[in-house]
């Protein structure tokens, strides 16, 4: 094993710090606004008024998930659909050269898909009740 593969529970271990930073701020934000502004907000989008709930609750909940390295690869592989959604129904409005209007949720979206793929590393939860498996 070389040096920089004894750095990746370190590595994971800050993505899924610096993810879980920006998806509580969000949802704390969504929530501190009111969540009829985030209803009418979802509905000027084109998407039924819960899925505000579900956005809020994803990104608070699934931010302190992510923080603790908890049901890491499920939460994470949420998030990248809602990212998804977020450049679908919102920041491609503009078009693909416009890249300051969705390269925010093109990044989370990818280090969650990387959080998919290759779990929470053994600095977490999971890689303590998973260990081995």
């Amino acid at each position: 094993m070389g040096f920089m593969d004894r750095l990746k529970p370190l590595g994971l271990l800050l993505l899924r710090g610096a993810l879980a930073l920006i998806f509580i701020h969000s949802g704390y934000l969504k929530y501190m606004h009111g969540i009829a502004s985030t209803k009418s907000y979802m509905l000027s989008l084109g998407l039924p008024s819960y899925v505000a709930y579900i956005a809020t609750g994803l990104e608070l909940g699934g931010g302190i998930l992510l923080l603790v390295g908890l049901l890491t690869r499920p939460v994470a592989f949420f998030l990248t659909c809602e990212m998804v959604v977020a450049l679908w129904k919102s920041d491609l409005v503009h078009g693909i050269s416009a890249i300051q209007d969705y390269q925010f949720a093109v990044i989370c979206g990818a280090a969650c898909f990387a959080l998919v793929t290759l779990g929470a590393g053994s600095a977490s939860i999971d890689g303590l009740l998973f260990r081995g498996k």
